[in-house]
């Protein structure tokens, strides 16, 4: 089992920057990948971003291409979620996952999942 915990989340004012890490537990799987999803109220669940490891291959949802960044750091088993420039549609509840495979934007793929962090935006 891979265990993920979601942090960095809060209230910003649109235009504002925030950054979600992601910390998962050591895995043992050669190839995998963490994605980041999000969830409004009253809507469903969106891949926002995802990253393999190793290779470092990324993906982005249209909505937050050219302002989020996701990136990873190995040795602290830490994935990041940099996002700038945003707006109160951003605003969500955000959620890492796991898999044991390549990266996926649909959180059909995904495994393990953690709780979430709260991310609010006003404009």
């Amino acid at each position: 089992e891979v265990q993920l915990v979601e942090s960095g989340g809060g209230l910003v004012q649109a235009g504002g920057s925030l950054r979600l890490s992601c910390a998962h537990s050591r895995v043992t799987f050669e190839d995998y990948a963490i994605g980041w999803f999000r969830q409004a109220p009253g809507k469903e669940r969106e891949g926002v971003s995802c990253i393999d490891s190793p290779d470092g291959s990324t993906d982005y949802g249209d909505s937050v291409k050219g302002r989020f960044t996701i990136s990873s750091d190995n040795v602290k088993n830490t994935v990041y979620l940099q996002m700038n420039s945003l707006k109160p549609e951003d605003t969500a509840v955000y959620y890492c996952a796991f898999v044991g495979s390549v990266c996926s934007l649909y959180e059909e793929t995904y495994d393990y999942w953690g709780q979430g962090t709260q991310v609010t935006v006003s404009s």
